[in-house]
């Protein structure tokens, strides 16, 4: 079993390396420099791990699936989608990049996470011993999963005809705008101190530092992970209110 996995600011990667653990799957980020076509060659079942953006795949996980389709054709697959709220069909909508290879889902889930949006007032940033109760719920339902696995019970969350209904009309009809504008609305405040630690974690390579600035190539996916790494808190993306918190990621212990 092979474990693929793209991760925002760590929710995702959790429970990917989580549930790899107790499958005893091999796991690996799909920014890694791995050789996916043989590693899809070689299993044939596959475990994808991803957030949900607006009931949406991440386009950064978008164009990955799109330049391996033929690799998955024929195996098995296991959706799992993070989300702070709800995503609707964000597990089901995986399936639509992959029209015309065949394949078979044996397993798709949602998991709640905690938010990682900063400056967004619905959702407030919570860490430390704040999300621990989400995490436990996250990890006994993943644990459940697994189980499930291991007994060939079948299970496809989000594939029924109202979640496909609340994933398209109540998000993603919308979400494809925002993404747009996304993509070119990266902001860096004089606050910067050039640290250079976004350009490093940014998955898209979107940001570079040139002339004593950080630029950003509008090539956003999204993601919120330099937002919520960035130590002086100086980049935004689309809300561009001063940061009061931001996301820590999963607490080790």
């Amino acid at each position: 079993m092979l474990t693929v996995c793209f991760s925002g600011t760590g929710n995702s990667q959790y429970l990917a390396g989580r549930f790899s653990k107790i499958m005893g799957a091999e796991c690996h980020l799909i920014e890694e420099s791995a050789d996916f076509a043989a590693l899809f060659s070689a299993h044939g079942q596959i475990a994808f791990f991803y957030p949900v953006y607006g009931s949406e795949v991440p386009r950064i996980m978008r164009e990955f699936v799109a330049a391996h389709q033929k690799d998955l054709a024929g195996k098995e697959l296991m959706i799992f989608c993070t989300q702070m709220l709800f995503s609707g069909d964000g597990a089901r909508v995986f399936t639509q990049l992959l029209a015309g290879v065949s394949y078979r889902v044996i397993y798709a889930e949602h998991f709640k996470m905690p938010n990682n949006i900063v400056n967004f007032a619905l959702f407030k940033i919570k860490n430390g011993e704040a999300v621990k109760q989400t995490l436990a719920s996250a990890n006994e339902k993943l644990d459940q999963v697994c189980e499930n696995i291991k007994n060939n019970v079948v299970v496809k969350r989000g594939f029924n005809p109202f979640s496909h209904f609340m994933g398209l009309w109540i998000q993603r009809k919308y979400y494809g705008m925002i993404e747009r504008k996304a993509e070119k609305d990266v902001r860096i405040s004089n606050a910067c101190i050039l640290c250079g630690e976004c350009v490093a974690a940014c998955p898209m390579r979107n940001l570079t530092i040139e002339e004593q600035n950080v630029i950003q190539h509008h090539n956003c996916t999204l993601c919120c992970r330099c937002v919520n790494l960035c130590p002086a808190k100086a980049i935004t993306v689309l809300l561009h209110g001063k940061i009061k918190e931001q996301y820590q990621g999963v607490p080790e212990n």
